[in-house]
């Protein structure tokens, strides 16, 4: 082989390597994009994850809340309706003597 043969063969060899090392290098920040992108996902789940904590923690707090209110409106319905049987029975007691 001649040198200008050896020239073009390692011409050549080292175009393949800087073409090799470019894809390499593509390859990595592509892998790094990913990572990073990933990382900001794993973020958002964290974030997600502690707002629907949150959100659990305040639905119970109000279910509970609607349970109390619904528990005081029966124990006041009740109230109100022996009221209202008292002041009719205290109406038909005075009515009934007075002669309508």
């Amino acid at each position: 082989m001649d040198a200008t043969t050896e020239h073009s063969n390692l011409d050549m060899a080292v175009k393949r390597l800087a073409l090799a090392l470019d894809a390499l290098d593509a390859a990595v920040e592509s892998r790094r994009d990913s990572d990073r992108e990933q990382d900001a996902l794993a973020k958002q789940v964290q974030a997600l994850g502690a707002d629907r904590s949150k959100l659990a923690a305040a639905l119970d707090g109000e279910t509970a809340r609607a349970r109390r209110l619904e528990q005081t409106n029966r124990e006041l319905a009740d109230r109100l309706d022996k009221a209202i049987a008292s002041i009719q029975r205290v109406l038909a007691a005075h009515g009934a003597g007075e002669g309508s």
